[in-house]
């Protein structure tokens, strides 16, 4: 007598990348999904003999691989995309973002901005994302309006703007926001210090406190450019991560963003202390900030990450176009063609990024008993034939316009390339919106 097991839904497809085990390729195989949590990984023959699905889905032509965790981002800048390009980071910060952020940026700008954000990283494959940016309880909003799961940065900065008056009123908007939603299946939280050049050394040590005591993770830039060392050498005598370092945040709760400029003893701190990084190739290549030592870093055995920066800085919230260009600068930089294979640069873009944000036991790769945080990418299309290896067909040929279906905690919030928690012509309405602003208030 078949007792067969009662689940929500069956994901059928031609196959599927779990990242973990390493290397692997499932081919005909099958999720079974239950209460937002993967029952099993198996055959689809023994699927169909041990489970009951309320629902089958069949993806002939696709792979089915861990949604995609952006490990950094500002998602509310969408609204300021393309707004002032080709400038130097500073010169892009002072004389043009930061003032119209000072002018404009109250809660339903992020709150837009983000819905806005969280639209684009759905339709391109990404389902996690960590986050740095004015108003985070907007932010929180607009995550849970969308349906995805994302890290909520309790930004800090020393110096005021519309959201907080100081360092202190920064950090205790952002406790109280943690407090308010801690137990919220899909927020989690870090704090956020904008960077060295803009936090002081109490308010740094501060918040370490606070993060020892909480055991919560520190997202932070550093070492993105030239100027910020130079600055940070002139203000303190010493280089940023050497900063960092006397005053105790070199751990495995810090997640470094950027890291292009880094010696060799810098980066032995790195991997001696734990620090995960997060690789932002994209951004870097358009400020010109440089291009970060990816290979040396994986060469130690650091945790490198992968993510897209803000959309005013980028342009695109495309977690393809990251992988794609980590690979082929990390074996252009290096000289070796096996500097960052395909694999590899899927779990920077996956495992990597959960595990900075503690959140590798829940996300990041498809497992029995982790969330059904999933991708579904369509083979089908004339670009992508012939195939000989679909992960090097993710990395090296794929776009986000193959994602056809997203998945988070078992919720389908991508089905055949259309939203399906967010209204698309509301957004176009919102956003529309801001535009006329923007361009007005900057002119």
């Amino acid at each position: 007598m078949n007792h067969q097991i009662e689940i929500d839904a069956l994901i059928e497809a031609k196959w599927i990348i779990p990242v973990e085990p390493a290397e692997v390729v499932l081919s005909q195989h099958a999720i079974a999904i239950d209460n937002g949590i993967i029952q099993a990984i198996l055959p689809q023959s023994e699927a169909k003999y041990r489970y009951s699905p309320q629902e089958t889905l069949s993806l002939n032509d696709h792979a089915l691989i861990p949604g995609l965790v952006n490990l950094h981002t500002h998602a509310a800048m969408t609204l300021m995309r393309g707004f002032a390009d080709d400038l130097p980071l500073m010169e892009w910060l002072n004389q043009h973002i930061w003032p119209i952020e000072h002018q404009l940026v109250d809660a339903q700008f992020v709150l837009d901005g983000t819905q806005l954000a969280c639209a684009e990283m759905i339709k391109g494959g990404t389902t996690c994302f960590n986050d740095m940016y004015f108003f985070p309880e907007s932010s929180a909003e607009a995550v849970i309006l969308s349906g995805m799961r994302a890290t909520i940065g309790m930004i800090v900065i020393d110096f005021p703007t519309n959201y907080a008056a100081d360092a202190d009123d920064y950090l205790s908007k952002g406790l109280e926001l943690r407090d308010k939603y801690h137990q919220h299946p899909l927020l989690s939280f870090c704090f956020a210090p904008h960077a060295p050049y803009t936090v002081s050394d109490q308010t740094f040590t501060n918040l370490l406190t606070y993060a020892e005591q909480l055991n919560t993770p520190i997202h932070t830039h550093l070492h993105e450019t030239r100027d910020e060392i130079r600055i940070n050498l002139e203000s303190h005598g010493v280089r940023p991560i050497e900063r960092m370092l006397q005053l105790g945040l070199l751990g495995p709760n810090l997640i470094a963003v950027h890291m292009v400029h880094l010696t060799e003893h810098e980066i032995k701190l790195v991997h001696q202390y734990g620090c995960h990084v997060v690789h932002c190739p994209s951004s870097n290549m358009k400020l010109a900030s440089g291009f970060a030592p990816i290979a040396s870093l994986l060469g130690q055995g650091i945790n490198v990450g992968l993510g897209t920066d803000g959309a005013a800085s980028n342009n695109r919230l495309d977690m393809f176009e990251e992988m794609r260009q980590a690979a082929l600068l990390a074996k252009a930089v290096s000289g070796k063609a096996d500097a960052l294979p395909a694999h590899q640069a899927l779990r920077m873009a996956t495992l990597n990024g959960a595990n900075a944000l503690g959140l590798g036991e829940i996300t990041g790769s498809l497992a029995a008993g982790k969330a059904a945080d999933i991708t579904a990418v369509d083979f089908s299309d004339l670009n992508l034939a012939p195939c000989y290896d679909p992960v090097s067909h993710l990395i090296y040929t794929a776009s986000r316009e193959q994602v056809s279906h997203v998945w988070v905690n078992g919720r389908m919030l991508l089905q055949d390339k259309e939203l399906t928690t967010l209204n698309k012509f509301e957004l176009q309405y919102r956003t529309a919106f801001w535009q006329e602003r923007i361009a007005t208030t900057s002119k």
